[in-house]
């Protein structure tokens, strides 16, 4: 098999995985924000901290994730 054809058919699968992936990691980083800041009111409860430690890495985890699926999902295209 050619390298094209194994990630023709590889790549729906590597998409699945990071999109799933990617949701989680979104999905984790939810602050406790009252209901009012989540329709776009002011959210007066919340304070603005520095992300540290495993905040920090999830942060930048989601990020690298994101890259990664538009990447495949360019890849996509171009297969």
């Amino acid at each position: 098999m050619e390298f094209t054809e194994i990630l023709r058919e590889a790549l729906p699968f590597i998409q699945i995985t990071l999109a799933v992936l990617l949701i989680g990691a979104i999905l984790l980083q939810q602050r406790g924000s009252s209901l009012g800041g989540a329709f776009g009111g002011d959210n007066f409860s919340s304070s603005f901290q520095k992300r540290r430690g495993a905040e920090l890495f999830l942060f930048k985890f989601s990020i690298g994730l994101g890259i990664l699926f538009a990447l495949s999902a360019f890849a996509n295209l171009l297969v």
